[in-house]
């Protein structure tokens, strides 16, 4: 953490904004929609501003409207001064002359925030020309190459003549920071800039973000839903709820003492790597539309503490600041000085009396005891799924019209898996692990290109089509997007009723289960003949969960069943999930990449890298005490919510990105990107490159309750442990 903003608190503010609003135009001649209703910013040189809030809370839209990047469906009141020149109603020419020299922005997708058409380095040139007319293409183009190189892009010569599709999602994103700091701007906008990315790919991105900042010295405004972002990028925090800041402070007295019930809330609902199992804190309902905010606080209807008085005016955001003051967010003045921590709630002193934990505020759901099953010894349960060297090959094939095989991408290479009764299994690994490949592979119910698979007791290869047919029912699939997954055509009745009706169920069977399956996922059985789009996004994963249910399956394999979602919403899908799974006696194949939620929701864990299972054993003892380098790297990666902790923590930034699975590669495939093969000698690096680690273990290893724990294993040469 800097400490930059607090030694320019008594400076000049940067960039100020005043009583910004932003109004977008209705549907068929309505009534504008509010999105921005009056937010206040102040941000001072080399101070970084973190900006947190659910969606459609105006996080994005308050950084475009400051570069003016809105539709012309928008309308946008207020001030925006940078230095002293103020850019609301600015023309259109000098704004663009302020974009990219000034103030740049780092969007959230930069693949559709580059040019597909056009290489890399032309758009880098392209940056650096249009706001230096007497730079030449020559020494534009070197520049390009330092400025790649600043953000960590190997050969960045050569990455140069590459189009944007060449490039990883981290590759495309370090080369948008690289065009955003490349006229040296005094500041930047950074909406969501690692939403989209692996835990290790948004390490390099928080560092090159890092990087760049020091270098240009130019501040910071970084929006996030991710607390663990903000907790270790920001000096000072503005929470925003139904478009305006709700609550504001320095990032340690936020994080230690909110003072508005929605911040508590949020900070409640975030499954925390270091942090004890059990329910999480969800924030009830959902925000009312923005064009149907009711009077007074908009949140008062989720609010655990809500009185009269809040439903009649809105509470202003104040606190015990000086009077007027705007240091990082402010009240309306123009005055500076140093704010303290202000709140939009009528009941923020006393909060800030109490300093009452999230649990104390909102109520909180029991979770059953754990299930029969679970309470009995592990190798005494039977075995619900078990995969033992599982591989499956595609091929890479080139030509248009007479295709021809010119080699093989290796998506899945040795996978062991093992499921017991009543328990969680964590899947966990970087994108193009292989991880979708292999819940593919479990879900055809047949004989795998290689290795066994194992459902029930029942091999899969042996399973003739009937008995897949039927097995069916004992495996069941819930999928990251409910909106894609769900027919919009369908009510949610027929919906949750498909399942039955492929298994041949009686109608007046269907007719008892589907107001069950409704009820038992926390919904209103009237609600069946409404349609997916009536719900809103945890609402309709529920009902993908309730027509997983329908069949009454064994397992039930979640794939990235929460990310789509906001922390507030995820956190009641979790409890719902741990809820099913100790009434039901279910078992959960679950795979995620964020590992905050397999800490919080997982038995066991087993980490992918390139197909292959690198290290695998009970959660307590992985994260605990991993062994693999790769599992090391992964676990320091994720972003705690809890400034002093994140301040504190030691990072291991793998280099580049994962090799290509189209190569059978030799060795450990994970010793390029290794940092103990780095410190070798070169007898030990020869066996990292000639022999492939078996996954085994290193003799008996203690768990969290002192017992050996033999299923703690790692593929590699010389783990820890």
């Amino acid at each position: 953490m800097t400490t930059t903003a607090t030694t320019t608190a008594t400076g000049t503010p940067l960039l100020r904004v005043r009583d910004l609003r932003v109004d977008f135009t209705g549907p068929r001649g309505s009534a504008p929609v509010p999105a921005v209703r009056g937010v206040d910013l102040t941000l001072h040189r080399g101070e970084t501003l973190g900006i947190v809030g659910e969606s459609g809370s105006g996080k994005s839209v308050t950084a475009l409207a400051v570069l003016g990047l809105l539709p012309g469906t928008a309308r946008v009141r207020g001030s925006v001064r940078l230095d002293d020149r103020e850019l609301i109603g600015l023309p259109g020419r000098e704004l663009a002359a302020v974009r990219g020299r000034r103030i740049a922005m780092v969007f959230q997708d930069p693949l559709s925030a580059f040019t597909p058409v056009y290489r890399i380095g032309d758009q880098l040139v392209e940056a650096l020309r249009i706001h230096r007319p007497g730079l030449d293409r020559a020494a534009a183009r070197k520049r390009a190459a330092e400025l790649l190189d600043l953000v960590g892009i190997p050969a960045p010569d050569r990455a140069l003549d590459s189009f944007p599709h060449e490039f990883s999602g981290g590759m495309r994103q370090r080369a948008m920071i690289a065009m955003a700091v490349a006229n040296d701007p005094d500041v930047l906008l950074a909406d969501e800039p690692t939403t989209a990315l692996d835990v290790t790919i948004q390490a390099q991105v928080l560092d090159v973000l890092r990087t760049a900042r020091r270098e240009t010295g130019a501040a910071l405004v970084l929006v996030s839903h991710d607390l663990g972002v903000i907790a270790g990028m920001a000096d000072r925090v503005a929470v925003m709820y139904a478009g305006r800041v709700v609550e504001t402070a320095g990032v340690d007295e936020l994080f230690a003492a909110p003072r508005h019930p929605y911040t508590l809330g949020l900070i409640g609902a975030v499954p925390r790597l270091d942090g004890k199992r059990g329910p999480l804190v969800p924030i009830p309902g959902t925000p009312a539309p923005m064009a149907e905010l009711p009077p007074g606080c908009p949140f008062a209807a989720r609010c655990p503490l809500v009185e009269d008085r809040c439903r009649t005016a809105e509470p202003p955001l104040t606190g015990d600041g000086t009077a007027g003051s705007d240091r990082g967010v402010g009240t309306g003045a123009d005055t500076d000085g140093p704010t303290g921590h202000l709140a939009a709630c009528v009941r923020a002193g006393e909060l800030a009396e109490r300093r009452p934990a999230p649990t104390e505020v909102y109520p909180v759901p029991e979770v059953p005891a754990a299930s029969a099953a679970a309470s009995v010894p592990r190798e005494q349960r039977p075995p619900v799924l078990e995969v033992e060297g599982l591989t499956k090959t595609f091929p890479l094939l080139k030509g248009t019209v007479f295709k021809r095989r010119i080699g093989s991408v290796h998506a899945v290479d040795g996978v062991e898996l093992s499921i017991r009764e009543g328990e969680t299994l964590g899947l966990v690994g970087e994108s193009g692990s292989g991880k979708s490949t292999t819940l593919f592979e479990l879900l055809r119910l047949a004989a795998p290109e290689s290795g066994r698979i194992e459902l029930l007791g029942r091999d899969t290869a042996a399973l003739s089509r009937a008995e897949a047919h039927r097995m069916r029912s004992d495996l069941q699939i819930v999928f990251q997007d409910p909106m894609a997954s769900l027919d919009p055509r369908m009510p949610v009745g027929d919906i949750v009723a498909e399942p039955l009706r492929a298994q041949r169920t009686a109608k007046d069977e269907i007719a008892r289960r589907v107001p069950e399956l409704l009820r038992q996922v926390g919904l209103d059985p009237a609600h069946a003949v409404r349609y997916p789009h009536q719900f809103s996004g945890g609402q309709r994963q529920r009902i993908s969960i309730a027509r997983a249910l329908a069949v009454r399956p064994r397992l039930l394999v979640l794939d990235e069943p929460v990310s789509a979602l906001d922390v507030s919403i995820q956190a009641g899908v979790l409890n719902l999930l741990q809820s099913l799974k100790a009434e039901l006696g279910l078992s959960y194949l679950f795979v995620s990449h964020d590992l905050s939620v397999i800490r919080h929701l997982a038995d066991r864990v087993s980490v992918m890298y390139l197909g292959r299972t690198v290290e695998q054993g009970e959660v307590s003892a992985v994260f605990d005490r991993p062994r693999h380098p790769y599992t090391r790297a992964l676990l320091s990666a994720v972003p705690l919510p809890d400034p002093a902790a994140e301040r504190t923590r030691t990072r291991i930034l793998l280099a580049g990105d994962p090799p290509s699975p189209t190569v059978r590669h030799t060795g450990c495939p994970f010793r390029a990107r290794c940092p103990v093969y780095a410190g070798l000698d070169a007898g030990a690096r020869g066996r990292c490159e000639t022999e492939a680690p078996p996954l085994t273990g290193a003799g008996p290893l203690p768990t969290a309750a002192g017992a050996p724990d033999p299923g703690h294993r790692a593929a590699c040469h010389f783990p820890e442990g």
